[in-house]
């Protein structure tokens, strides 16, 4: 598409925004036309600024003025580019208008969602519109849910063809998360009835599979002989997107199956967790409480370079079929920022610039990218290797 930009980065002034634009200012290619975008003037300026220290060429970056509340900013973004990605969150909230503009423009989008309420009503509300222009609608790109969407597809490269599979995911991680975050976690976590109402009105759009089987269970707290940790189930979006590639990809066999966990060592790590869970859970489902929650970390605030530098996760993937048993894993730094604007940049950038699939409409990281997002966060530095094949 004749554009005036290749990216736009929308929200670039936010805690995660500012890092997904110092990795542009470092990594995006020579002739990358990219853009900041976002609400306040003297923040865009300053961030400017900040760039140009990384390299004085983007003293010149263009900056446009955009607000999730004013319909015709967002056509405009839309408009002028060929990809947006976006960390307006949460999304439920700010996102939509966005996801319209892009469907309506043929422009791709990317965000850092992890909430499935908001997912799957931006499928029921704007995936057709978005096949009619070729817009690729391509949520969830950070640490939701890029390791495991592109781990288990990673997976499943190494397991035979043409027959039943199942894949197991084991997370640890050690990271500290910011106001974004913790807001968009009570927001989804109290918004319990909604995501239900989301999910059934996807099911009576969303065309049935048919001639295979996936399944995404949602599992029961045990101990993995396989990994030597305790699972315990983890409520997130990740099993979602994995099923969604599994269903558009027949390389994930007749029949799959995948269940995420977070690993635990020992059993009273293992019972704190599960605790805190349901407090945060019970908290979430009071307004007063989680509005109060919420102030206790307000958006635009984060863990300091210092505290991402010490932080870490890695999932580890059990995969079986056709005989063979293979352990697989994806680790890297932090996750929730450092790691994450890694994952929305470079998933931008192939949207920009590589050989793609012919696809349109919401479609996962797999489906959208798959090798070519694969070998970029390889050759940025995140480990995507087989610890052993039986």
């Amino acid at each position: 598409m004749k554009r005036q930009y290749d990216i736009v980065l929308f929200g670039a002034t936010g805690y995660v925004g500012r890092l997904v634009a110092e990795y542009l200012a470092r990594n995006a290619p020579p002739g990358c036309r990219w853009a900041l975008a976002g609400r306040d003037t003297a923040k865009l300026e300053a961030l400017r600024e900040r760039l140009a220290v990384i390299d004085p060429a983007h003293a010149a970056l263009p900056l446009l003025l955009a607000d999730s509340a004013d319909p015709d900013s967002l056509r405009a973004l839309a408009e002028s580019a060929r990809v947006v990605a976006t960390t307006v969150g949460p999304y439920v909230w700010y996102g939509e208008g966005l996801v319209a503009a892009c469907a309506e423009a043929g422009t791709d989008y990317a965000d850092l969602t992890g909430e499935p309420e908001f997912v799957d009503a931006m499928y029921v509300r704007h995936d057709a519109r978005a096949r009619e222009t070729g817009a690729r609608l391509v949520h969830s790109c950070g640490f939701d849910s890029v390791p495991n969407d592109i781990g288990v597809y990673f997976t499943v490269q190494q397991l035979p063809e043409d027959v039943p599979l199942t894949v197991d995911g084991f997370l640890r991680t050690h990271a500290a998360f910011s106001g974004g975050t913790f807001a968009s976690a009570l927001t989804a976590m109290g918004r319990g009835a909604q995501t239900l109402r989301a999910a059934r009105e996807r099911r009576l759009h969303e065309p049935r599979l048919t001639g295979r089987r996936v399944r995404a269970p949602f599992g029961t707290p045990r101990f993995s002989r396989e990994t030597g940790v305790w699972a315990l189930p983890l409520p997130t979006l990740d099993p979602q997107v994995v099923a969604r590639s599994a269903a558009a990809l027949p390389r994930y066999g007749p029949d799959f199956r995948y269940r995420h966990y977070a690993a635990v060592r020992t059993l009273p790590m293992a019972l704190g967790g599960v605790a805190g869970a349901g407090a945060a859970l019970a908290l979430a489902q009071v307004a007063p409480a989680r509005s109060w929650a919420m102030s206790r970390v307000a958006p635009g605030q984060g863990p300091s370079e210092e505290r991402r530098n010490r932080s870490w996760f890695t999932t580890r993937f059990v995969g079986e079929g056709g005989g063979r048993r293979v352990f697989t894993e994806v680790s890297g730094g932090d996750p929730g920022y450092d790691e994450t604007a890694k994952m929305l940049a470079e998933a931008a950038l192939s949207l920009a610039f590589d050989e793609l699939p012919q696809t349109a409409g919401q479609v996962t990281t797999a489906v959208a990218m798959g090798d070519a997002l694969l070998a970029r966060l390889q050759a940025a530095k995140l480990t995507f290797r087989v610890a052993h094949i039986r």
